[in-house]
């Protein structure tokens, strides 16, 4: 085992959860190691305490280069975006699988103490999520497996290699299946969006240019549960201290459709617009919501923060965004 120099490496700290996690782990005092793919001007957020790293950890000396001298890893890094970008990049999300498997080897081979996974709603199998009023999506829903093509298969696949790393090798896994993350500091443009930045975009547009009109993706009758960044992040760590290795639901089960999000952001602009709905446009599953008995069984706690709340302070953030790009 190498000396431990480094508490908790983030791995994808570049990316929008990752910023976030890496700025609560310093705040609690804790030394971090942020690693991601992308060049440190393209980072969603910087944190100087922190040790930043340029890596591509799909490598496996990346990734053991990486790893050396940590506690515990979290591992959020992935090839990903909103549903236009998994719909049309399936070979790039399972490519993944490469960085998936080698920071789980590395950290196998320097005896991690703690290792978590960040996997996805998307694992679930579509037969679930074919009605706009969907029945709330429980662990168990994950089988007989079904997930979303190509970057599902990946989430699904590499949560099983957590599993059984566990097992055969004594590693200490934990992993949590995020819904629809989203908040400031997040893409909110050039197609990786998701729902709630987009619409926030589309509208903030609309009440600065005046032109109030919007497009929809679909019929706008899909639902969906969005959880607020700052639950994510607490919901995370809560998970890598449990004592339970199986996967858990960490999203909110407040349900709404894409038409009843847009009302949200358009009360708190003060604007109404004009929608038309793209038919043809990606839209994924008809509905998918978390279950939460089995988080609130483990960790008695769930995502607290209303939507009408997180969107607030995400639209203020992307009409800020909006508004210096115009200007």
């Amino acid at each position: 085992m190498s000396q431990r120099s480094v508490d908790v490496l983030v791995a994808g700290g570049g990316g929008f959860i990752g910023g976030y996690l890496v700025a609560d782990l310093i705040g609690q005092g804790r030394s971090v190691r942020s690693i991601d793919v992308k060049p440190l001007d393209e980072w969603y957020q910087v944190h100087a305490e922190a040790e930043n790293l340029r890596l591509d950890l799909s490598l496996l000396d990346a990734a053991r280069s990486a790893v050396d001298g940590v506690g515990e890893v979290y591992n959020l890094a992935a090839d990903m975006g909103g549903m236009g970008f998994i719909e049309n990049n399936k070979a790039a999300c399972m490519l993944s699988v490469l960085t998936s498997t080698h920071v789980l080897l590395a950290s196998k081979e320097a005896e991690v103490e703690r290792y978590f996974y960040s996997s996805s709603a998307c694992v679930y199998a579509a037969e679930k999520q074919t009605d706009t009023a969907v029945q709330p999506l429980r662990e168990a829903d994950a089988y007989p497996a079904q997930p979303e093509d190509g970057y599902g298969w990946e989430k699904l696949f590499s949560e099983r290699m957590c599993r059984h790393f566990e097992e055969d090798f004594g590693i200490t896994t934990r992993i949590a299946r995020y819904h629809n993350v989203y908040g400031p500091n997040g893409t909110w443009e050039g197609g990786r969006e998701k729902a709630p930045a987009a619409i926030c975009r589309k509208v903030a547009t609309a009440a600065i240019t005046g032109r109030h009109e919007i497009d929809i993706w679909g019929d706008g009758e899909q639902t969906r549960s969005f959880m607020y960044i700052d639950d994510c992040i607490h919901g995370s760590q809560l998970i890598m201290r449990g004592n339970s290795g199986e996967p858990v639901n960490l999203g909110s089960s407040e349900l709404v459709s894409i038409n009843r999000l847009v009302d949200l952001v358009e009360e708190i602009a003060g604007v109404k617009c004009e929608r038309s709905y793209q038919l043809d446009a990606p839209q994924g599953v008809r509905g998918r919501t978390s279950d939460n008995t089995e988080i609130l069984a483990r960790y008695g706690w769930e995502p607290p923060t209303a939507l009408v709340d997180g969107l607030e302070r995400t639209y203020r953030w992307v009409y800020d965004q909006v508004k210096g790009q115009q200007a």
